[in-house]
Order: C-alpha cells, then structure tokens, then sequence
C-alpha cells in the first residue's frame, strides 16, 4: 500500500475516535448565579497607545454558564457609546472574583474615547453590571515614538 493511501485511512480512524466522545464530557458545569454582581475593581486603563487601549476590571463571580465576555461600549462622546470590544473569558469557579481584560483596536491617536464596561454570558445575557462612563485619550504617534526611543537608550 502507498503511504497516501495509509494516512488517509489513519485520518479516518482517528477522526472516528474523536467523533466517538461524548458531547457531555467536554461540557463545563454551570455555577450558581450570583445574587448580585458588582465591579469590585476598576474599570481602568491596563494599557494606552495611539491605536489601541486595554481596559480591565474586576468582579464577584456572576457565575452561570463558563464562557463570558468582557465588553467596552465606546465612542468619541459620552452621550454615543455607539462601538463595541469584546473579549471572551472563561469563569473560574474556584474564584470568587473574575477579572476582564478587553482589547479595543482601531483606535485613533489623540483622541479622547468615553467608554463604560459590562459583562454578559456567551448567550448575550447581560451579567447585570454596568459601570459609570468614564474617559481616556489615545496617545499621539509622535509620543509613543519618543517613549519608544527613550526606553531603547
């Protein structure tokens, strides 16, 4: 037999295998909702560049389902928090706290951004936690590039 011929059949046994799982083993238990979730931390800037920013925060566990998100409502005023981050997160239910990170790209420089946070389960269904709006303003390039030089020297 040629050597294709023995990888396509390997192919097909494993993929036989691995179809052979049962859903149920690879499914994470929900945990108990919390009675109330509140931001316990935060929000505040992790990071500022002229084309990005990470916010992070911190929570009680709101429990639920494992998979959640990080979200960032943002935009150039505060009253049209129009654009959205989001980062995906999985619950640790040893925790009882959970800590968001979200990246929001594409980002101007210079530019002042208003924003408030949330979480929400991987349904869409909000965690019942909003912060108040806050602000933060992208750096220029010419001021990243002189910190860049800086740090290098």
């Amino acid at each position: 037999m040629n050597s294709s011929f023995l990888k396509f059949m390997m192919m097909l046994m494993i993929g036989g295998l691995l179809s052979s799982i049962p859903a149920a083993t690879q499914v994470s238990p929900t945990t108990k909702k919390a009675t109330r979730v509140e931001i316990t931390k935060g929000p505040e800037m992790e990071r500022v560049d002229p084309d990005f920013a990470i916010i992070t925060w911190t929570s009680n566990n709101p429990g639920g389902s494992p998979e959640h998100y990080g979200v960032v409502h943002f935009g150039t005023k505060p009253t049209d928090l129009s654009q959205t981050a989001k980062n995906p997160i999985r619950l640790n239910r040893g925790h009882s706290y959970t800590v968001f990170r979200v990246r929001m790209p594409d980002l101007k420089p210079g530019t002042t951004y208003y924003y408030k946070v949330e979480s929400m389960e991987s349904n869409g269904k909000s965690d019942g936690v909003k912060s108040a709006v806050k602000s933060f303003t992208t750096k220029t390039a010419a001021t990243s590039t002189a910190s860049s030089q800086k740090q290098q020297q």
